[in-house]
């Protein structure tokens, strides 16, 4: 890095990443990626958890990129450890897209990550594929400003600068205070619940539905932004914990009340009336919002379905997915929810929503599936 790019850095307080992957090649490939944009600054790299915990104090990153099999100590091993030792720390697992890394990416998720990204599985794939830079780069700068927001240490030294210094400083990213207008939520009974997630995405889905507390009453149509293999993982996991029948979404089948449907990853899910029932169409239609599976695709088919008779309900995640989807099920008379800013990991598509004055409620996580429950018993 020449020295004017690093003086760049310095100025733009660029955010800090530690990549650590047992693999040499794989190391170099995305620290080179990173440091080539002047918003990240790699501040330390380690071939394994061990490693990367003894520098972490020295280092103080903001983001972790965390590889999941690695001699000494592997990325599950270390996770919590990093939690325990700088717990403002952001951390994604990175992970090829086998079955038993998905696995232990979603249990890295409930021990805290704050999110995952699936790599590829060779260093030819992953220093040729757009899609994982562009993915990596984009949850880097969102998880980062996370960060900063939750290190305390950080915080007061921006407050000091900012009370001492000629031009103040700008402080840490404040949980938004504005008023939210509020839309007036639909006066029919929900026939159908969708769901729109991605960052942060898995944990909010088992806190909604344990928040939830009911088999509802209509069909439950899920849209996570994950790759496969990982949707089928979370469906299962859904399944365990709720008790409640819950698969991938299968072109052709019939929606029936009380089940969970997510679209499968790297596909669309959306879904048609024929008949006197209602039917799941799967597609590979171009992304949207640089995603696939998408939110608004889901939502724009429930809003065309139900009408003034559709719930739904958008959790953390960045980005803006499911705000085009939204009003489109506001525009048909139906309720969306949100959730709430001090509860989300990324408040980008809640948030979209929420500042759109789409929601007729803005919630925390643990209250969220309260309220659904209360809308599809018919109570407001």
């Amino acid at each position: 890095m020449s020295l004017a790019s690093a003086s760049k850095k310095a100025e733009q307080s660029a955010f800090r990443v530690m990549v650590v992957d047992d693999s040499a090649v794989i190391r170099g490939l995305i620290s080179r990626w990173l440091e080539s944009d002047p918003e990240i600054e790699v501040v330390a790299t380690a071939q394994n958890g061990a490693m990367a915990l003894r520098n972490l104090e020295t280092t103080r990153p903001e983001v972790v990129i965390l590889d999941i099999e690695m001699p000494e100590m592997d990325g599950l091993t270390a996770l919590p450890k990093i939690i325990e030792a700088a717990p403002h720390v952001q951390v994604i697992m990175a992970s090829t897209l086998t079955r038993r890394n998905a696995e232990i990416s979603l249990k890295a998720l409930k021990a805290g990550a704050a999110d995952y990204i699936p790599k590829p599985e060779t260093s030819r794939e992953v220093s040729s594929s757009a899609a994982f830079r562009q993915q990596i780069l984009q949850k880097i700068k969102a998880l980062g400003t996370v960060a900063r927001c939750q290190d305390p240490v950080r915080a007061a030294r921006a407050r000091r600068a900012a009370r001492g210094a000629a031009t103040p400083q700008p402080a840490p990213r404040a949980l938004a205070t504005r008023p939210i207008q509020l839309a007036k939520p639909s006066a029919a009974t929900p026939r159908v619940l969708a769901i729109g997630a991605s960052t942060g995405g898995p944990q909010a889905l088992f806190e909604f539905f344990s928040g939830l507390k009911m088999t509802p009453a209509v069909p439950v149509v899920i849209a996570q932004h994950m790759p496969p293999t990982f949707t089928s993982i979370l469906a299962e996991h859904l399944r365990r914990a709720t008790g409640l029948e819950c698969e991938e979404g299968r072109e052709g089948e019939r929606l029936a009340p009380g089940k969970i449907y997510i679209a499968p990853g790297d596909h669309h899910m959306i879904i048609e009336a024929k008949g006197d029932g209602v039917f799941i169409r799967i597609n590979q239609d171009p992304p949207e919002n640089f995603c696939r599976p998408a939110v608004d695709p889901l939502f724009r088919a429930v809003a065309r379905v139900y009408g003034a008779a559709a719930l739904g309900v958008i959790l953390t995640g960045m980005g803006s997915d499911g705000l085009k989807g939204s009003s489109a099920i506001v525009a048909a008379g139906g309720t969306i929810l949100a959730q709430d800013e001090a509860t989300s990991v990324v408040w980008g598509m809640p948030g979209a929503v929420s500042t759109a004055g789409l929601a007729s409620a803005v919630l925390p996580l643990g209250e969220i599936g309260r309220a659904a429950a209360k809308i599809i018993g018919g109570r407001r």
